[in-house]
């Protein structure tokens, strides 16, 4: 027998397939072999080949890292004892709970329950105690909730954790004042959305009596708070991200760190980890220096008023901020001509009434400002990645680089030939070739609507952005070196660089890399959850907002195809629904890359990218689904 480890896929009939590091072909597992695994649990199972039979299959011998501790789903209150049954019904069938556990709740209510004991055999429930009543369904607190915790994360964090935090002192020490680069005196500002709650990086601008420019990017500096191996950095890890619903954040960190002790608030001396790069009067780059500094920022700006400021020449520091929107314009021009690929897929908004019902969806609108806030990020993270790249040019410094690969040849292929029928030539020759092939595809597609549509494909066919100790560099950013530095407030990788960064600026030091790795690893998992998360959320308001719209007509582009239908979505709020082939009066043929279907008794044609009139018939809630003609 062969021990390996793996991931469980669970299936709805309770069985499972392991889907294993080192192996090619999946594992499957009877039910009565999983051990209390559950969907997502990193185990070790032993597998068996039998005479005879087409696939191995397997036991599992342990779970090594739980997916999931707490389930939502439904209580009934029995003589001794109440049930749970989770809503994800890819989870346990059911979860034990003493009644001494219930903390109030009632039978039928919605609650969040944590297991406190996992059963060894497979047919024994788990035990567990509730942590949370959300009272009885229906409500968008529940629906909320439910995304968070099917995604596997957790609503409170720990006492221990809230009690270190709390203990943090809120007064910067004189001292720091001595072992920092004071720059409390330099124009400092921040720049953010509107509802930003913490601030996490900020910057300033100055000329040099030699006649450079110092740009300073200025970071939240959570490592000094935050220290290795302690409840609040295991936390902090065990999260890695924090999450970013329509109506809410589930942060990384406890309120009083990151809304308090680490956001760069205006007019608050902070304890910051700065990157000063100098430029020339051409922007050129020079110098970058890396430190603790302490800052003190001046103004905090929204994006729109930083835009009003720069367009006007009016208002506070507007000659900084200009010379900010320059130097980011030459950085961004270089970028491009340097291979970089402009993805501009469309943010969606949300305009919410009290009880957080969505009363508008719009598309977010990029301006300058946000570019400016964004080249300079991107210019901090790029040029650290590149000093510890240098410095461990003899002997690797192990580090937590951002890395993203090439596109696969067989998927660019696949749209370059899709793409060509709309009219639309994707040069594939080389890597560089089809990142200007995709950047003159944006530029088209703002002028040509049926083109909109493959902006999104172009990105799917691009490999995912990753967490690796393997610096295989960033295709997309057209960088050989990048990292995360610049948002340690609710991304955990950022944590890491800082850390290393920082204790490799006075000597040299090296972290395991295997360690390491395991840790990239699951920061890349989680930061995966998180996505599914926020889309989930996205999802759930879409079809909130249609509820209201039934009866209603919008133009909307085909976005999809599948066997029963085709995907529409629409232009102003990029809600998306199924028109099914049943409601067309005729039978269609999908071809075989599921971009165009041909109807078998009238010869119609529809397209992936054709602009459609739609009908919105019903919008269901529970299935997260809007219904089209």
């Amino acid at each position: 027998r062969k021990v390996a480890l793996g991931t469980v896929d669970m299936t709805r009939s309770g069985s499972a397939y392991i889907i294993c590091d080192d192996l090619k072909d999946d594992v499957f597992v009877p039910s009565r072999n999983l051990r209390g695994a559950m969907d997502g649990d990193r185990i070790k199972v032993a597998i068996q080949h039998r005479r005879g039979a087409r696939r191995a299959d397997g036991e599992i011998l342990e779970v090594v890292e739980r997916a999931q501790e707490h389930f939502l789903g439904t209580l009934r209150i029995w003589k001794k004892y109440g049930i749970v049954t989770p809503d994800n019904i890819r989870s346990v069938l059911e979860i034990s709970v003493p009644l001494k556990d219930l903390k109030g709740a009632e039978d039928g209510d919605k609650v969040v329950v944590r297991v406190t004991a996992w059963p060894e055999r497979h047919n024994h429930n788990p035990v567990g105690e509730v942590t949370a009543v959300l009272g009885p369904e229906g409500s968008n607190e529940i629906a909320m909730t439910a995304i968070l915790i099917n995604n596997g994360f957790e609503l409170e964090f720990p006492e221990v954790v809230m009690r270190e935090s709390e203990s943090l002192p809120v007064v910067i020490p004189e001292a720091e004042a001595f072992i920092r680069k004071d720059m409390r005196h330099v124009t400092t500002f921040t720049i953010d959305p509107v509802d930003a709650k913490d601030f996490d990086d900020a910057l300033s601008v100055r000329h040099l009596d030699n006649g450079m420019i110092e740009v300073g990017i200025h970071i939240a500096d959570v490592t000094h708070y935050v220290k290795p191996g302690t409840p609040l950095d295991q936390e902090a890890f065990k999260r890695s991200t924090s999450v970013y619903l329509v109506d809410r954040v589930l942060p990384m960190l406890p309120e009083k760190i990151s809304n308090e002790l680490c956001s760069l608030r205006p007019n608050e001396d902070k304890c910051t980890f700065s990157a000063l790069i100098t430029f020339d009067a051409d922007y050129k780059e020079q110098d970058a220096w890396f430190g603790k500094t302490l800052t003190h920022s001046d103004r905090r700006f929204t994006y729109e008023e930083a835009q009003e400021h720069i367009d006007s020449g009016e208002g506070d520091f507007p000659e900084e901020l200009r010379l900010l929107d320059k130097i980011a314009g030459t950085l961004r021009k270089r970028r491009f001509k340097n291979g970089a690929i402009a993805f501009e897929s469309p943010e969606i908004r949300f305009q919410l009434d009290e009880q957080s019902k969505p009363v508008a969806v719009y598309r977010k609108e990029r301006k300058n400002s946000h570019l400016l806030v964004e080249e300079f990020m991107l210019l901090a993270n790029r040029r650290v990645a590149e000093f510890i790249n240098k410095k461990g040019a003899e002997h690797e410094i192990p580090f937590v680089y951002r890395v993203h690969d090439s596109p696969d040849p067989e998927r660019i292929e696949e749209f370059a030939r899709f793409a060509r029928r709309l009219g639309v030539s994707i040069d594939t020759a080389s890597p560089k070739s089809i990142a200007n092939s995709i950047n003159a595809l944006t530029l088209r597609a703002r002028e040509e609507s049926n083109l909109q549509l493959l902006e999104p494909l172009a990105i799917r066919t691009m490999a995912k952005a990753e967490y690796s100790t393997d610096n295989i560099g960033h295709y997309g950013l057209a960088f050989s070196n990048y990292t995360h530095f610049t948002s340690p407030i609710r991304r955990y990788s950022d944590v890491l660089s800082h850390r290393i960064l920082e204790n490799n600026l006075t000597g040299t030091y090296r972290e395991n890399k295997a360690q390491l790795e395991d840790r990239c690893r699951h920061i890349s998992k989680q930061e995966r959850r998180a996505t599914d998360a926020e889309r989930e959320s996205v999802k759930y308001k879409q079809v909130e907002f249609m509820e209201s719209h039934i009866g209603e007509e919008f133009d909307g582009v085909i976005s999809g195809m599948i066997d029963r239908g085709i995907f529409v979505a629409l232009t102003e709020s990029l809600c998306e629904g199924l028109v099914p082939f049943h409601s067309l009066q005729d039978s269609f043929e999908i071809d075989s890359g599921r971009l165009t279907a041909t109807g078998i008794r009238t010869g119609r044609i529809l397209r992936m990218g054709d602009t459609v009139r739609v009908k919105i018939l019903d919008a269901q809630l529970e299935r997260r689904e809007i219904d089209m003609a």
